[in-house]
């Protein structure tokens, strides 16, 4: 089986969102061909993109043609949207997440999804997660790597923690808006620069922040193989060790210490890098995840781990669709019998 974590849809259209709040900054779609559109800020071009970003019949095409079997659907992080006023964000999450639940509610066999929420309001987040779990079946959320000027330590951010820890809810944190980008206008250097940077910045900001020692029971998985966490591991243990005073602020656990409760996607493509991925975190938290439908990703989802021939059948098992499951709290056996009951 292989279950896929990361993957990003959007809906085929949705409402004119400048005319709907009044103000600008908004995406939109101009579908200016057969099968592909233009994702427009205003009228700034942010990216081309094809059928398989919101047709799940598209989608299940090429992943039968891959041999995926579920892929995890969520936003693309443009469409946070954490800068807009936090009702203007809301109502955009519910307009996503409805869109999400309906395409798994369409195909629960290949579909699980996860919510996004209005996190620059936690009031207003809460809300929405309790109604993604409860009522939209979503077995968790994305959320960016920050929100604004916050860092994911904001204790403004701990309610909504504190109610993912109580509904079991996993939270998958994808890099976003990221660091510096005025600073690399070339070579694509936000995204192959920026992105592993933005995510380091997030599990530090969790694990230094102590969020981990209020909260045991969340369940994180970090985008992209953790970014440049992973490789340096070693300078950021040896920093909380050396400078304690500046480093030991709001939790004296070490970071190797919570590495077990941290979960991370494959998508590193170099099969070094996820041996050492393997070998660092387990495979018990590490799981396949392409970036599909986008350029940076894995363009056959699961390639990698079935190349490598040093891996037990057993560890390949574990990494294609075991922790998937695990994280997502759901058991292999729910989409078994949900297949049973779609082909009566």
């Amino acid at each position: 089986m292989k279950i896929d974590i990361h993957t990003h849809i959007l809906p085929e259209s949705w409402p004119d969102l400048r005319e709907r709040y009044g103000y600008g900054g908004w995406v939109r779609l101009e579908h200016h061909k057969p099968c592909c559109a233009r994702m427009m800020i205003d009228d700034r071009f942010f990216r081309e993109i094809e059928e398989n970003c919101w047709s799940p019949e598209a989608r299940v095409k090429e992943c039968d043609r891959d041999h995926v079997d579920v892929q995890v659907l969520s936003t693309v992080p443009v469409m946070f949207n954490y800068w807009a006023q936090p009702e203007h964000t809301l109502d955009l999450s519910r307009m996503l997440n409805d869109h999400i639940a309906s395409v798994v509610e369409r195909s629960p066999t290949r579909f699980a999804g996860l919510g996004t929420l209005p996190m620059q309001a936690p009031e207003l987040a809460v809300k929405e997660l309790e109604r993604c779990v409860k009522e939209l079946k979503l077995p968790g959320v994305q959320i960016g790597s920050h929100i604004n000027d916050w860092n994911l330590d904001e204790e403004s951010l701990f309610p909504v923690y504190e109610a993912a820890e109580s509904l079991g809810a996993a939270i998958f944190v994808h890099p976003w808006d990221m660091m510096g980008k005025e600073k690399m206008p070339r070579y694509w250097l936000p995204w192959l620069v920026g992105m592993p940077a933005e995510t380091s910045l997030a599990i530090c900001s969790i694990l230094f922040g102590g969020v981990l020692d209020r909260f045991p029971n969340l369940r994180f998985c970090f985008a992209h193989g953790g970014g440049s966490f992973p490789m340096t591991l070693g300078r950021i243990e040896h920093g909380f060790h050396v400078r304690p005073d500046l480093v030991q602020i709001r939790t004296q656990t070490e970071p190797r210490a919570h590495l077990s409760k941290l979960y991370f996607d494959s998508l590193v493509h170099d099969a070094n890098a996820l041996r050492y991925m393997i070998d660092l975190f387990s495979a018990d938290r590490v799981m396949l995840g392409s970036d599909y439908p986008f350029p940076l990703g894995e363009h056959a989802p699961g390639a990698l781990i079935e190349s490598m021939k040093d891996l037990t059948d057993e560890t390949k098992d574990r990494l294609l669709s075991g922790t998937a499951l695990e994280f997502l709290g759901l058991e292999r056996e729910v989409f078994a019998k949900k297949s049973m009951v779609d082909s009566r």
